[in-house]
């Protein structure tokens, strides 16, 4: 037989598209043509496979070769499709039964010497596959528990290029790979560690509860990087979508753990201030990866000292933080990834950041105000809750008569919370408060008129803008919902403004 094909998947940033190889073989000078919007990588993959079909005993068929990988029209990138094209060619010279190989979608990188070496996106591309009625999928070894968390679809774990060409041929078949149990999450940070911070601790109680951004000032040693570490603790673990999403996203970046093929737990990403605006957001000159921004969806993201951060690079957040993804658009194509993210940023008050206070504070009012205007407005006007973290007093750092509340006891709250805040959201597709759109939460929730004389004053001078009076009326629902009240009084919006309005930086 001259003609094959057999299947492999491409992607696009977390979405794949299934990918048809083909190979027809025709009497002419020896040679390979590869078609169809191939990159390097894939243009390279030919030495690759021929390499590994003759190291592994088979025969390279010394014909013309023309190999098309479809839809045409749809770049085709990275090492994935090694596995697919040895396969048809090996089929099409005949070698292997190119009916068993057409039923099979096969991802994987193949190694000089025949070895099968795993890759990234596979929990994506298994996704894709069985989206498009594909039934059986044949991965590396190292990918077969991620491949794994796809229901309704049969896992082949091939270490070997020659084990895949005896599976096909009948000698001897692959085993399916079955889901291993998964191991337990390791605990993470407790906020019983945080001494002498009740309103940080408050602040961070209220973020996890709504979903809010943070916004955390101080000077060193406040105890700002502690309350921001401990903010994914206080959050809900993932339920199976969402937790499917963070996988395929961490599965693309290449930064999935080997022993935890699912992620369950809200990540934590703290990029550091030096970061590029690729390395934030997202993108790359070859394939697009997903930024930190990405990687921290359904989780935080903490950009400590914030102001040291380019500005550039800062304000790229803002749309994706108000639509909760992001497209990275190339001459190539482009790539879109969700990025529901809590925002923590963290800063000092001044550029000398004493621990003194400004007592001991050597910066001019010049500095102070260029220091604090590498945060933009707009950006700034998106964080619904702001926090002066005062210094920690030598008599709360000593004090023994109480004890911090721990995580657990918090999370306990902040799951009533968000529960409550989820039945009263039912049939609107939202279920935290900071999701609501305005316009929806002025018609439907908005509290009572005398409740909310303060923060209408507050707009009136300008103080707020509209934007920072929806994000007052949301902090102040969640505050509600933490006290167990059906509706926000005087107190809860008082509360949820002066969260808003404490100065940034001093």
């Amino acid at each position: 037989m001259t003609l094959a094909r057999t299947w492999s998947v491409g992607l696009a940033g977390v979405h794949g598209a299934v990918v048809e190889v083909e190979v027809d073989m025709s009497a002419g000078v020896p040679g390979v043509v590869l078609v169809g919007l191939p990159d390097a990588v894939v243009r390279q993959s030919v030495d690759r496979v021929r390499a590994a079909v003759v190291n592994t005993g088979g025969r390279w068929p010394l014909r013309r070769i023309t190999i098309g990988l479809s839809p045409a029209s749809m770049p085709k990138q990275g090492s994935g499709f090694d596995l697919a094209l040895a396969m048809a060619v090996l089929a099409a010279d005949g070698a292997v039964p190119a009916e068993a190989v057409g039923r099979l979608v096969l991802l994987g990188e193949l190694g000089l010497d025949g070895s099968v070496r795993a890759v990234r996106g596979v929990l994506p591309a298994v996704l894709a596959a069985a989206r498009a009625g594909h039934r059986t999928v044949v991965v590396p070894t190292g990918n077969a528990e991620e491949a794994a968390l796809v229901d309704g679809v049969e896992v082949l774990a091939a270490g070997t290029l020659a084990e895949l060409v005896a599976h096909v041929g009948g000698v001897a078949a692959l085993p399916r790979h079955t889901r291993r149990p998964l191991p337990p999450a390791a605990p993470g940070p407790d906020l019983g560690d945080v001494v002498g911070q009740t309103v940080g601790r408050r602040a961070v109680e209220v973020a996890a509860a709504g979903g809010h951004h943070l916004f955390l000032t101080g000077p060193p040693g406040a105890g700002k990087t502690m309350l921001a570490e401990r903010l994914p603790g206080l959050l809900p673990e993932l339920d199976e979508q969402a937790a499917l999403e963070v996988t395929a996203i961490h599965s693309v970046a290449g930064t999935l753990p080997p022993d935890a093929p699912l992620v369950t737990r809200p990540t934590f990403e703290a990029p550091h201030h030096s970061a590029t605006m690729a390395s934030l957001v997202g993108g790359g000159s070859g394939v697009i990866r997903p930024g930190a921004l990405c990687r921290a969806h359904r989780g935080v993201l903490f950009l400590d000292e914030a102001p040291e951060f380019p500005r550039a690079v800062l304000d790229t957040l803002r749309q994706p933080l108000e639509r909760g993804q992001v497209t990275i658009s190339r001459a190539s194509g482009a790539a879109t990834f969700p990025c529901r993210t809590q925002l923590v940023l963290a800063a000092n008050p001044c550029p000398c950041a004493s621990a003194a206070g400004d007592a001991a504070c050597t910066c001019s009012a010049l500095e102070r105000r260029r220091y604090r205007s590498r945060l933009s407005g707009p950006l700034l006007d998106r964080i619904d809750l702001r926090v002066d973290l005062p210094a920690v007093t030598r008599a709360a750092w000593l004090e023994a008569g109480s004890v911090p509340e721990p995580t657990a006891v918090v999370a306990g709250r902040v799951h009533q919370a968000r529960a409550a805040a989820a039945a009263r959201l039912h049939g609107t597709g939202l279920t935290l408060n900071s999701h609501v759109p305005g316009r929806l939460l002025r018609d439907r929730w908005s509290p009572p008129r005398p409740a909310l004389a303060l923060v209408e004053r507050a707009l009136e001078r300008g103080a707020l803008s509209v934007r920072g009076y929806d994000r007052v009326l949301r902090v102040a629902w969640t505050l509600a919902d933490l006290a167990g009240r059906t509706v926000p009084g005087a107190d809860d919006v008082a509360e949820a403004l002066g969260m808003r309005l404490q100065r940034v930086a001093a």
